[in-house]
């Protein structure tokens, strides 16, 4: 992974490296158990103070991005085991415990595909429940996800967990960050898939390259934390501040001017509301593999589903036929 650090940018050094590693931890562009580069190095590398570094290495370790091994180093944190971030294996595991028994007690394969399938059709979800803290955030990756997935959204917050009745007929989803969190919440053998993000730094800068230095970009949100993250990404990685415009979509006027920037940046919610003559460039949260993983589950759920009879079946997309949009950052 590389970082970018600037004393010029008016987001602090602090919030600067711990900004840029938790979007790379979360997108898995740093993976678990990753040895970061040490104090002294990044103090060195960038000409800052090591207090900065430490500082920041110690807010990420008190959030549970990181840790601290004695003598060796700071690490990414991993998820506890008991709850694994992949629960695909352990998925498995069961499904191959389940075979074995059923096997042994004299099932056939057809009888036990016959049943399974049965019981799939009798309850299939009918929606994803996202679970996320963050208002704006929530509405942002709802967007993102039916879009992708063309199956209906809800979203809820960490305390509407309290009610079981949330999760009938849900899919729960939640973001890497509150994996522990949210599966600690959930009912009783309850599953829930968990989000990667985007490596936000690569994909938006490698989408800037064909821009002039001089030309003014916006950077356009109604969540806060969107035009932070931004402004810790673009400015340490040498775009002029001159040449930046950030604009909280809430606020009356945001709009003002946007025609004359060489390029507004937006989320997927602010997207569909900047003018038309402006071109687009709308930075999804949701990494590509959490969503073609999601796009897989809507697809199992609706071949489960009861057709009436005399409906005919839809055919099936193929890799030649129209699909699903591509949910990379989009231009217009």
């Amino acid at each position: 992974m590389r970082l970018w650090l600037s004393k010029h940018c008016d987001v602090p050094i602090r919030e600067q490296l711990t900004t840029q590693i938790i979007l790379a931890v979360s997108s898995g562009e740093l993976p678990a158990l990753q040895r970061l580069p040490s104090t002294r190095e990044l103090a060195r590398r960038f000409r800052v103070h090591s207090n900065t570094i430490s500082a920041a290495y110690r807010e990420l370790a008190s959030k549970g991005w990181v840790e601290f091994r004695r003598g060796s180093g700071v690490y990414v944190r991993r998820l506890k085991e008991d709850v694994p971030l992949d629960g695909q294996l352990e998925l498995d595991q069961v499904i191959s415990a389940f075979l074995t028994l059923a096997r042994s007690r004299g099932f056939t394969l057809k009888q036990i595909r016959s049943r399974v399938r049965s019981w799939l059709e009798f309850q299939p979800p009918d929606h994803f429940l996202l679970i996320e803290p963050d208002l704006e955030l929530r509405r942002i990756l709802q967007q993102e996800i039916a879009s992708a997935t063309g199956f209906r959204v809800e979203g809820v917050g960490l305390e509407g967990c309290a009610k079981p009745s949330i999760f009938a007929g849900a899919a729960p989803l939640a973001l890497y960050a509150w994996a522990e969190e949210v599966r600690g919440k959930l009912p009783a053998g309850s599953s829930c898939i968990i989000l990667r993000s985007r490596s936000v730094q690569s994909e938006l800068l490698g989408k800037l390259q064909d821009i002039s230095s001089d030309s003014l970009i916006a950077v356009v949100s109604r969540w806060p934390q969107f035009l932070r993250w931004a402004k810790a990404v673009l400015e340490p990685a040498g775009i002029d501040p001159a040449t930046l415009s950030f604009r909280n979509a809430r606020e009356n006027g945001w709009d003002t001017g946007l025609n004359q920037c060489r390029l507004v940046i937006c989320d997927a919610v602010t997207g569909p509301l900047v003018p038309r003559s402006c071109r687009l460039l709308i930075c999804n949260l949701v990494a590509e593999s959490s969503l073609v993983e999601l796009q897989e589950l809507v697809r199992q759920i609706r071949d489960t589903e009861p057709i009436p009879a005399g409906t005919p079946r839809r055919p099936r997309r193929t890799k030649h036929g129209k699909g699903p949009p591509d949910r990379g950052f989009t231009k217009s």
